[in-house]
């Protein structure tokens, strides 16, 4: 019974959807065959269309207008129907939760026999979608945002860099605060990506605490945008790596982890003393460790200066909270091979694309789409 009643709805909201043309055709140019002589306007029939119902694209024929000179009318309810968001976002956050383009097709239930769900179809949705949230990400404000912290790192894609900033407000929220593109973490863009938050609304009088991986580009872009208001904390994660490195295997694991003991204590004089215990350890036995140890240890003790607590220093020591949205763009991004427009950093063709390439001109031109993500 549960097939029947599915059906029998699927039926219902397609007569809905067509009483809803004919309903505003009928506004417009009066009852079918006793048009209104005021209107200016004319039914002219049907011919084939479709609207989005279900998740898909459902074919219908819809009805015509035109004005008694002969030119088309155009029904906004039509125009509604065809493009209501709700398909470009399920599509959206289906591929961002990890389902692909050609499985979109299996994972779409639907009462009714539709189209548009191919991968090809699926793609340009999703191109719309994230292009849309791009273009809403680029232009918010920040003056509304109480910010205390923000995170600035980087994502390669492709032979270029996306420079990301990542804030934290008093509540706990986080918020993408915006993205800049590059060549590298260089100096340059990420001075033009501070100086287009402040543009945006972000206030250079607040002090806020800079969380980075410790390249010192970063360092010196804050220093110029926000200079000594600023308080910056350095990765004690790419801190320990970095340490870790430069170490033979024998000694990697034991001296990791009496830095990262070191990190968790909770005072900062003891978790300085201990630090410069090891320091003066790895002089002894390797320079170059106790070198990358010292460079800008200070500031990767920051907030154990600014006497944050366990708890909240855990999200704070590090560029983790960044990482995690960095992960999720690296599985959804994971079958461009060929980056390609420079505006947005985000076109792309999959891998199917270039096995496609060998067949007709007409496969071609099908598969001849850009596959792009949002940040």
């Amino acid at each position: 019974m549960q097939a029947q009643v599915e059906e029998l709805t699927g039926k219902a909201g397609l007569r809905i959807l067509g009483a809803i043309l004919e309903d505003e055709v009928t506004r417009r140019v009066g009852p079918s065959h006793r048009p209104d002589s005021e209107s200016g306007a004319l039914r002219w029939g049907h011919q084939p269309g479709y609207v989005v119902f279900a998740g898909r694209k459902v074919a219908i024929q819809r009805p015509r207008v035109r004005t008694r000179q002969g030119r088309e009318v155009e029904l906004d309810s039509y125009a509604r129907l065809q493009h209501d968001g709700r398909r470009q976002r399920a599509v959206r956050e289906g591929i961002v939760a990890g389902l692909t383009s050609r499985n979109y097709r299996r994972a779409v239930q639907s009462v009714v026999e539709g189209y548009g769900i191919e991968k090809s179809s699926v793609s340009r949705e999703f191109v719309q979608a994230s292009a849309a949230q791009l273009q809403e990400l680029c232009e918010k404000q920040l003056g509304e945002l109480d910010l205390v912290a923000i995170l600035i790192d980087g994502i390669h894609l492709g032979k270029q860099v996306l420079v990301v900033a990542l804030g934290i407000a008093v509540s706990g929220g986080k918020h993408v605060l915006g993205l800049w593109q590059g060549a590298t973490e260089n100096t340059t863009v990420v001075k033009e990506l501070l100086e287009d938050l402040v543009a945006h609304g972000l206030s250079t009088e607040r002090r806020y605490l800079f969380v980075i991986d410790g390249a010192k580009a970063l360092r010196a872009a804050i220093e110029r945008v926000f200079g000594d208001r600023a308080e910056v904390q350095r990765c004690q994660i790419h801190k320990r790596r970095n340490v870790k490195e430069h170490l033979p295997k024998s000694a990697q694991g034991d001296y990791d982890r009496r830095i990262r003991n070191a990190y968790a204590l909770t005072e900062y004089a003891a978790a300085e003393a201990e630090l410069e215990k090891i320091f003066r350890q790895l002089e002894r036995i390797n320079p170059s460790a106790a070198r990358s140890l010292e460079e800008g240890l200070e500031e990767t003790l920051t907030v154990h200066r600014l006497g944050v607590g366990p708890l909240l220093r855990r999200t704070l020591a590090s560029t983790n909270a960044i990482e995690s949205c960095f992960s999720i763009v690296e599985k959804v991004a994971r079958n461009v091979k060929r980056w390609r427009a420079g505006t947005t950093r985000c076109a792309g063709r999959p891998r199917a694309y270039w096995k496609r390439r060998r067949n007709s001109a007409r496969q071609k031109a099908i598969w001849n789409w850009n596959f792009c993500i949002a940040g």
